[in-house]
């Protein structure tokens, strides 16, 4: 239950993004219709507004801030934007945050340049390397793309909701990649998106690290219930779940996985899908599994889970490291210089992976309805590169069903998912995902949880 906060009305100035617009931009930003962006662009500034709060209740934070609007103040010189009934939370002594303003006018930037976009590209998206086309113009647009400088990038994935443990771990494993020149990404919220990006930012005040870069990237249907962290410095909106998976995966020289619940699962379920292609057999891919000693219980669980479905040469593909944040670094350091030294041979981009083979059936907007998880074929005979990709539609469903707006609604309305497939396979899923109930890696501790799926035996 959310505690009603005072709220604040501001005139804000343009920082960082964008300040000017045309006036057919301006009409759609104004444009409350099912066709314009009023709304999309509302929700996600309310998302930004509203960080730094404990909660993940996505329909909670609309309902309390209904009142909430954003409007722009055109200009013969620029922009302004006017925020309504906003959380006071981004305010001090009456004045917006810097970062938070930072923020707001990445959000604007990005849903225009999406919205122009996706109107122009209609045909182009229903191709696989389009969609990769519109994810290298998003990051471009975005300043993401640095082509001229060396930037490590290391993703880190892992859950919103875990413990103080595994939080300050996190943190520990950031600040020595920090310590070692390499830049963050995550999802940007709270817990493992954060720690990470913390510790970092130490390692680069140590070693006078200029320009440390800290990219969060979110899509309109997760932000609302994991608002941008505070450290973030390049924030970064993508249309839907899957151009965000691209994007890391296209983005990242290595991935560094903390404990999570069914979000990490899914992102875990799409790179190594991608990993299991025969296109990318050859190409080096760092992927860490890391966690405190109280955590191995939890990548033993992973692991068993893995191999029991997609094979045990599986492993080939991911080190599990516990309780050794050093090690973490140094593996990451040295699987980044083999990334480097394989790009320079094959004439890749540093900047964006596109040697990396990214099938169809991993970019194509999944929308979880109850018909849709209902017909998921989950049985071994599909193959394990076709069982990875509806596995992580599942996990991709389940998250929808805890977090999201729309995801929410639908369970409300017609109750938990119902999950089908081999009875070995559901026996595992179920103890699995009991496993993240227990551990309260569903939601956030406090807010109670009653599962939004169920696993048909």
């Amino acid at each position: 239950m959310l505690t009603l906060t005072k709220k604040i009305s501001s005139i804000v100035s343009p920082v960082g993004s964008l300040d000017i617009l045309s006036r057919e931009e301006v009409a759609r930003l104004r444009d409350a219709s099912d066709s314009g962006l009023h709304e999309l662009w509302r929700r996600c500034s309310l998302a930004v507004l509203n960080g730094g709060r404990e909660t993940d209740d996505a329909l909670a934070v609309l309902n309390e801030y209904a009142d909430f609007d954003i409007r722009l103040i055109q200009q013969e010189r620029g922009i302004k934007l006017e925020v309504l009934n906003a959380p006071a939370n981004a305010f001090v002594d009456d004045q917006m945050v810097f970062g938070v303003r930072e923020h707001l006018f990445s959000i604007l930037r990005d849903i225009v340049y999406i919205g122009h976009e996706q109107d122009r590209r209609a045909a182009d998206l229903e191709t696989s390397n389009g969609i990769t086309d519109f994810v290298f113009h998003i990051l471009r647009n975005s300043g993401a793309l640095k082509p001229r400088l060396r930037s490590d990038v290391v993703v880190c994935w892992g859950g919103h909701s875990i413990s103080r443990e595994e939080y300050e771990y996190t943190k520990e494993v950031g600040y020595e990649m920090g310590l070692r020149e390499l830049h963050i990404c995550t999802g940007c919220g709270a817990g493992a998106m954060k720690g990470p990006m913390k510790g970092a930012a130490i390692g680069h005040l140590k070693q006078r690290v200029r320009g440390g870069r800290y990219i969060g990237l979110s899509e309109p249907g997760i932000i609302a219930s994991e608002s941008p962290n505070p450290m973030v410095n390049e924030l970064i909106i993508m249309p839907d779940i899957e151009k965000r998976l691209e994007a890391f995966v296209r983005l990242a020289h290595a991935v560094v996985v903390f404990p999570g619940g069914v979000g990490t699962a899914e992102e875990i379920f799409y790179l190594l899908g991608i990993l299991l292609h025969p296109e990318n057999k050859d190409l080096p891919f760092p992927l860490i599994f890391t966690g405190p000693r109280a955590s191995e219980e939890y990548f033993q669980q992973i692991d068993d889970f893995l191999v029991a479905v997609l094979g045990s040469d599986i492993r080939q593909r991911y080190q599990i490291i516990v309780q050794n944040p050093q090690k973490v670094a140094t593996e990451v350091k040295a699987g980044v210089e083999r990334v480097v030294q394989f790009r320079r041979e094959q004439g890749d981009a540093f900047y964006f992976n596109w040697h990396l083979h990214v099938d169809n059936a991993f970019q194509k907007p999944f929308i979880p309805t109850h018909e849709a998880m209902a017909g998921l074929n989950l049985h071994p005979d599909i193959g394990r590169y076709q069982l990875a990709v509806n596995l992580r539609r599942v996990f991709s469903g389940i998250v929808a069903g805890n977090i999201k707006e729309d995801g929410v609604r639908r369970v409300q309305q017609h109750g938990p998912f119902q999950i089908h497939g081999d009875s070995a396979i559901m026996e595992k899923m179920d103890a699995l995902l009991q496993s993240f109930i227990k551990q309260q890696r569903m939601k956030l501790p406090g807010s109670g949880y009653t599962p939004c799926y169920e696993v048909v035996k």
